[in-house]
């Protein structure tokens, strides 16, 4: 989970990516949203939510979300819905070689500060569809 302090600017930020990504809206109430599958819920669900102490949200240094694709052109994908919905930029999309052979991610901060990464762990250059 992480926080936010506008749940529906997270909503529309969200959304787009979540559904790129195949995963379903699970819950919704004026605090919190949640994805994952409705039909198995023992799989991870990502949310984002309200703070329950009332205050505002704050961003932990070194604190990271990976979101995991299949082939980097939906990595570039999903960084793309990001930047069109208000994230910002903290890596373009692009092999990591010195985190692995076939390492393609990309990094964002969405529009609370919260970063997350898109990766593909088996990328081969003949895969990046641009």
């Amino acid at each position: 989970m992480v926080g936010t302090n506008d749940l529906r600017r997270a909503e529309a930020f969200y959304d787009p990516i979540m559904i790129r990504l195949g995963l379903e809206r699970c819950y919704c109430d004026e605090v919190m949203l949640s994805w994952g599958s409705k039909a198995d819920d023992t799989l991870p669900r990502f949310m984002v939510g309200l703070p329950f102490d009332g205050k505002a949200a704050s961003v932990g240094n070194g604190n990271m979300t990976a979101f995991r694709g299949e082939k980097p052109s939906l990595i570039d994908k999903l960084y793309a819905l990001a930047m069109q919905n208000g994230g910002r930029s903290e890596g373009e999309p692009g092999l990591r070689p010195q985190y692995g052979p076939g390492f393609y991610a990309a990094y964002i901060r969405d529009p609370d500060g919260n970063k997350l990464a898109f990766v593909c762990y088996d990328a081969k250059i003949d895969d990046q569809e641009k």
